[in-house]
């Protein structure tokens, strides 16, 4: 499996850096259908805060060209924010437009990003590729273990749900649709006593918060 996620990873890299090549540092340059989808994605995503009237940290956790940091600082929170991204030209894309946010930082090198008290992880197990869905889910789960071991506070993920329209899932299968009972029972289990599923924001997906030591 190593190898097979090693070669979709590469083909990943090439799907996105084509979108940003056509779309630029927007929604639609990181695969969303529009900006409205991405803010609302957002919304659910930052709801893992807890007490943003206190400064955090936060890893944007696949940040793209880091809009998630642009929904964050337009509240006027106090945060430091940590952005990683496998794509060499997303951080490129993050880096020239915010250019005027010299503290932020931005990498492809994970162990660049210490310890935080919020990970969120936006979109970033919805393209499967060939891969098998067991075997991609698989990839999730272990991907979930390595998150939860990033953060201090919490962290939240969303993913396109298995609720989803059946002709929708049929149309697509290059495209992960997790089953949203099973992340729930993962994380409730693994990871915490305090954990939300939200699936009530009009999208095809699902967000998950998971809260430590409340």
């Amino acid at each position: 499996m190593s190898n097979e996620l090693s070669r979709v990873r590469t083909k990943l890299n090439q799907y996105f850096t084509e979108k940003l090549e056509q779309f630029g540092a927007t929604a639609k340059g990181v695969d969303y259908s529009g900006e409205l989808a991405q803010q609302t994605r957002f919304a659910e995503l930052a709801k893992i805060i807890t007490n943003p009237a206190e400064r955090f940290s936060v890893l944007d956790y696949g940040c793209g060209y880091g809009a998630l940091f642009d929904f964050l600082n337009a509240y006027g929170w106090r945060f430091d924010y940590y952005g990683v991204d496998l794509i060499e030209e997303m951080i490129v894309a993050a880096k020239e437009t915010h250019r005027q946010f010299p503290d932020m930082t931005l990498t492809t090198d994970e162990k660049e990003i210490p310890t935080v008290d919020y990970l969120m992880a936006g979109s970033i197990f919805n393209n499967k590729l060939d891969v098998p869905a067991a075997d991609w889910c698989g990839f999730v789960v272990k991907s979930l273990h390595h998150m939860n071991s990033l953060c201090l506070k919490g962290f939240s993920f969303n993913m396109l749900s298995a609720y989803s329209d059946q002709d929708r899932m049929e149309q697509r299968p290059d495209l992960f649709f997790g089953d949203p009972l099973f992340f729930f029972d993962l994380c409730k289990r693994s990871f915490s006593r305090n954990v939300a599923l939200l699936h009530d924001y009009g999208l095809y997906d699902f967000t998950i918060l998971v809260r430590k030591g409340l």
